[in-house]
């Protein structure tokens, strides 16, 4: 994993940074700019634009704050902008796209939280620095004035950003008691950023974890999605599991510091599972671009079953039996809490109820129809379980490592053989519904079903079958089947 977003920034590189950055986006910014201040309007590049200017990440989604209301921003960006959207009008915001920009603008705010309201209460305010000061951090609360460029910073997040130090503009507990879902965004970003967190700001996310209940689960699954696929997801999610947040919304986690792995190769199951992450998200590029969720989820997920299944044998022992069924089930019901969909549950889950088959194999004793069964079973999620089962490896005993890769090395080339022979992906019987019908004679019902079960099971035993084959075997089975 890259260690890039860790590297220490100077001052004179910020500023050189956002220059450039203002001279690629500038056609855009000064005459959107120039548009507001002709009405009488001010307007400012703010948050995140300014905060990934400032540290070389560049994008072509740029968020304004303005003095303008609604109504007044829709006028005047109708006759400049390509198209023109208003859904998030409600909490002063209009979008738009101007050829490959896209924009949105917001209305200063002030943005509370009732204590027992998941939504928040939105009122305008009358000043940028009114508006800063409502923002998360302190390095989101930057802006840049146009068409002017008067760069704005009420709260020092320029020295915040150099020194790679998430803080909020005010007294943390204020900021988290108006959104509890900032606790989630500090562990975000210090997984998107590579940031530490200061000290102030983790001693008030362990004092008001419990806040994070008033917020929809849908809002924390997408913040927890984000951070699972940012760069760094071990500084965010050791964040949550320090502060307590975790306990909250993802408690199986925490769950796995207490169980001692069985051979002692880490501190606890909790390690592992972080190192089997991050293992998992160097072998991503077999996935093809971009983090992949369901990969890496099902990484974090995996022995999630080993608390409920530790049992203490003698001499010491310590198994896990059936922990990969148990963590399937508590997969699910954690997925289906946090709203995912039906897709990524069902993927997730199977990938943590297979990620032991594998040990199964032995040293390549499995037979082909073991192969086979072995592939059906994953379905689309094979190549994922490629991924979990080698970066479950995480033994430091080195020979062992070498022989555990190379026997998954063998068993993906019998899969590659087997499916260059047989289209193992898509494994079927040799005969269909209809023709098992018309050789045995009956019509749609409950014997078909179990015709069509018996000759999937015959072509995973012995492979493909000829129609003359298939249809001897067929007529066996019915003939010995019991009246």
């Amino acid at each position: 994993m890259s260690d890039v977003a860790l590297q220490p920034l100077t001052i004179v590189e910020i500023q050189r940074r956002v220059a450039s950055e203002l001279a690629r986006i500038g056609s855009v910014i000064d005459e959107l700019g120039a548009l507001f201040a002709a009405a009488g309007e001010e307007l400012a590049l703010v948050g995140g634009p300014v905060r990934d200017a400032m540290i070389g990440r560049l994008q072509n989604d740029l968020d304004f704050t303005t003095s303008a209301r609604p109504d007044t921003t829709e006028r005047l960006v109708s006759g400049w902008a390509d198209a023109v959207w208003d859904m998030g009008r409600d909490f002063g915001t209009i979008g738009c796209r101007k050829g490959e920009w896209q924009v949105e603008i917001t209305t200063y705010r002030s943005e509370t939280y009732d204590p027992s309201s998941r939504k928040p209460d939105v009122d305008f305010g009358d000043s940028l620095e009114g508006d800063l000061g409502r923002r998360d951090f302190s390095v989101n609360s930057m802006a840049v004035r146009v068409p002017g460029r008067e760069f704005v910073d009420p709260f020092g997040g320029i020295v915040d950003l150099a020194e790679r130090v998430l803080r909020t503009p005010g007294a943390p507990e204020d900021s988290f008691s108006d959104d509890p879902l900032r606790m989630m965004r500090a562990a975000r970003f210090a997984a998107q950023l590579g940031f530490s967190v200061a000290p102030e700001v983790v001693e008030a996310m362990t004092e008001m974890a419990g806040r994070i209940e008033i917020i929809s689960a849908e809002r924390v699954r997408d913040e927890l999605v984000k951070l699972v696929c940012a760069p760094h997801p071990r500084l965010g999610l050791t964040l949550l599991v320090d502060t307590g947040l975790a306990s909250y919304v993802l408690p199986e986690l925490p769950a796995l510091a207490l169980e001692r792995d069985e051979h002692h190769r880490h501190k606890d199951v909790y390690e592992h599972t972080l190192t089997v992450l991050e293992q998992s998200i160097d072998l991503e590029h077999r996935l093809g671009n971009g983090p992949d969720f369901v990969s890496r989820f099902a990484a974090l997920m995996h022995d999630v079953g080993k608390p409920r299944t530790r049992k203490f044998e003698s001499g010491g022992i310590v198994t896990f039996h059936h922990h990969d069924v148990v963590g399937a089930k508590l997969t699910r019901r954690r997925m289906k809490a946090l709203r995912f969909s039906n897709a990524d549950i069902e993927a997730v889950s199977t990938l943590v109820e297979l990620h032991l088959r594998f040990h199964g194999y032995g040293s390549g004793e499995w037979t082909d129809s073991a192969v086979r069964r072995y592939v059906r079973d994953a379905g689309d999620q094979l190549e994922r379980l490629h991924i979990l089962t080698r970066a479950d490896c995480t033994t430091r005993n080195q020979r062992k490592a070498d022989r555990l890769r190379r026997t998954y090395d063998s068993l993906e080339e019998r899969i590659a053989r087997l499916g260059e022979e047989e289209e193992l992906a898509s494994i079927r019987p040799d005969l269909d519904g209809n023709q098992i019908m018309g050789i045995l004679g009956i019509g749609p019902g409950r014997e078909v079903g179990e015709a069509y079960a018996f000759l999937l099971e015959l072509r995973m035993d012995e492979g493909p079958q000829t129609p003359e084959a298939a249809e001897a075997a067929l007529r066996a089975w019915w003939d010995a089947r019991p009246s």
